[in-house]
């Protein structure tokens, strides 16, 4: 093999490299992986806005990664919600440890398209979680779904994992 070649081979694997993130993306576009929510604050909302010609339904679903000893759960499974109006559901947490534990919860949004038009105004997201032992505690998240949403959607899952932050 030419050196010629031989130097064109890093480069193309560099090339291929960088392309990952834009493929990555288009992916989780796709997919609905990885939907980042937005956040916004309750005065920047335009109750006049609400469009009451159509309804979508908005799923809740909870995990907890593995080694956060916690029972994580949302009270309502689902909601039909005119975009536009703010909403709250409330999920519970209670840890199964009898120690003091401390979580962080990462949002997600499926489908992915949804996300950028999902916002949230109060979440249990924004900050770390601690929790005494056996204590439950009730966590409200509130939203707006902008009016801009594409008509062809008309389902939005919200899924959060809770992650441990404890060291060791």
């Amino acid at each position: 093999m030419s050196p010629l070649k031989l130097a064109a081979i890093p480069l193309l694997m560099f090339g291929f490299g960088f392309a990952l993130v834009p493929l990555y993306d288009v992916f989780c576009d796709i997919t609905g992986l990885n939907g980042k929510t937005g956040r916004i604050e309750a005065a920047e909302i335009d109750a006049s806005q609400v469009d009451t010609s159509r309804t979508i339904e908005v799923r809740f679903l909870a995990n907890t990664n593995t080694g956060l000893p916690w029972d994580f759960q949302p009270l309502v499974k689902k909601m039909e919600i005119h975009p536009g109006q703010v909403y709250e559901a409330v999920f519970r947490v209670r840890s199964a440890s009898d120690r003091t534990t401390l979580g962080q919860a990462v949002p997600s949004v499926s489908p992915g398209l949804a996300a950028e038009h999902f916002n949230k105004t109060e979440c249990f997201c924004f900050t770390e979680q601690e929790l005494a032992g056996r204590e439950t505690l009730d966590m409200p998240v509130r939203f707006v779904v902008g009016t801009g949403i594409s008509d062809n959607i008309e389902q939005i899952t919200l899924s959060y994992t809770f992650f441990s932050l404890d060291k060791g």
